[in-house]
């Protein structure tokens, strides 16, 4: 058997074939959705998927003011951030976060945030991030094609 013919293949940024995809968020559950879009910025759904590189695709979510919490997560989860200064520890409710204005991207920002690495790569991978609270995306020249996230595991 020749194993010299089984190379693997290393992605890098040249080699890397990113697309861009569209998600809608109509009725579907935060954590569930953060968790397959962390994976779409990713790559981990590409056969070449390499772990040093941003090899994964350029992501609209549409309808992000649509999205849902189970339980009532609405009013009792509580995202936590700090100002640098003594006694700046804030917090903040999912509900509160959309009473804001952009609030449906700032709150789908968050959640995808924290599931991508903690380093340089997961600041880059999350500029790949596109939320819009409506039905309406200014990406039309990128001609994305619309996925359902359902049927992604």
């Amino acid at each position: 058997m020749d194993t010299l013919s089984y190379k693997t293949i290393s992605a890098n940024k040249e080699t890397a074939t990113k697309e861009w995809v569209v998600v809608d968020a109509t009725d579907q559950v935060v954590g569930r959705l953060g968790a397959k879009v962390a994976k779409l910025l990713r790559g981990k759904y590409k056969p070449n998927f390499t772990p040093h590189v941003d090899c994964g695709d350029n992501v609209i979510i549409i309808n992000a003011d649509k999205v849902k919490f189970t339980g009532n997560k609405w009013n009792d989860k509580i995202y936590l951030s700090y100002t640098g200064y003594p006694g700046g520890q804030r917090e903040i409710t999912p509900a509160r976060l959309m009473a804001k204005p952009n609030g449906a991207e700032k709150l789908m920002k968050r959640v995808v945030k924290g599931m991508l690495p903690k380093n340089r790569l997961g600041a880059k991978l999350l500029g790949n991030l596109y939320v819009y609270e409506g039905s309406e995306h200014k990406h039309e020249a990128q001609t994305p094609k619309v996925i359902d996230i359902n049927t992604l595991k």
